[in-house]
C-alpha cells in the first residue's frame, strides 16, 4: 500500500492502514497527503458519527501499535512492526537510564518519565496528580510529555472516557500513558536496540520513500527529525 490507496470509512480501514504503512499522521502536515485527516471520509470525520477520534483506544489495543505525538508535535500511529526502528533512532541508541546517567535528560524529564514507569498504564489525570502538576505546583507537564513522547520513551495506550448516569460515555477521552516496555513487551524490548541509530533511520526512510513515492525526499527527512 502506498498514502495513494488510503480511504477510510471505517475502524477495519484504519487498523488495516496502519498495519500496512506502518506509519500514519492523524492531522495533515507538512508531507501532503499523509494523514487520517485528508482521507477519511466526510461524513465520519468529527460530525457526531462515530469516527477516527473514537476509534484510537480500540485500534491501540487491537494492534499493540503505539500512539503520540511522534512527528512536529502532532499524534501518529506507528505499528509495532516499525516502532522499535523509530525509538532506537529517537533515542539515539539510549535507554533512559542511560541517557540520564550521561547527563542528556532534563530533570522534570526524569521525574516524569520515573512516574510513568511506576506507575504504567497511567490516566494523564492521575500521573498530573501525581507529579504534582497544577497550579502553584510543578509546571512544564505538557512540554515534557510531548518531548519524552518525540524521543520514543512515552506511548498513550489508551484513551478513556467519563461514564454519565446513564452509563454511556461522554467527552474527548483522557489519555493514559506507558512506556513501549510496559506496553509492547518482548516485541519492542527484543528488538528495539538491534540496528544502530543510524541504520534505523535509514531503514525508515527508505521505507517512507516507498509508501510516499511522490514526496520530496529532503521534506521527509526534515519530517523524520
Amino acid at each position: 500500500m502506498t498514502i495513494e490507496d488510503l480511504y477510510i470509512r471505517s475502524i477495519e480501514d484504519l487498523e488495516n492502514a496502519v498495519s500496512e504503512l506502518g506509519f500514519l499522521p492523524f492531522f495533515e502536515n507538512s508531507l501532503t497527503g499523509f494523514s487520517i485527516e485528508e482521507h477519511v471520509y466526510p461524513g465520519i470525520w468529527f460530525t457526531g458519527s462515530e469516527g477516527p477520534w473514537e476509534w484510537k483506544g480500540p485500534v491501540i489495543n487491537d494492534l499493540g501499535c503505539a500512539y503520540g505525538k511522534f512527528f512536529e508535535k502532532k499524534a501518529a500511529y506507528i505499528s509495532p512492526e516499525w516502532f522499535p526502528d523509530f525509538a532506537n533512532y529517537r533515542r539515539d541508541g539510549y535507554d533512559f537510564d542511560a541517557r540520564f546517567e550521561d547527563g542528556l535528560v532534563f530533570h522534570g524529564d526524569k521525574v516524569l518519565y520515573d512516574l510513568i514507569d511506576k506507575n504504567a498504564p497511567v490516566l494523564s489525570k492521575r500521573l498530573k496528580y501525581l507529579g504534582n502538576y497544577r497550579k502553584g505546583g510543578n509546571k512544564g507537564f505538557d512540554t515534557i510529555i510531548s518531548r519524552l513522547q518525540a524521543q520514543g520513551y512515552v506511548i498513550i495506550s489508551d484513551f478513556r472516557y467519563m461514564i454519565d448516569r446513564n452509563g454511556n460515555e461522554y467527552g474527548w477521552g483522557v489519555a493514559e500513558y506507558s512506556t513501549p516496555e510496559h506496553f509492547m513487551g518482548e516485541i519492542f524490548t527484543g528488538r528495539v536496540y538491534e540496528r544502530t541509530p543510524e541504520e534505523s533511520f535509514e531503514r525508515i526512510f527508505d521505507h517512507f520513500r516507498r509508501i510516499l513515492p511522490f514526496a520530496d525526499e529532503n521534506k521527509i527527512r526534515k519530517f523524520l527529525k
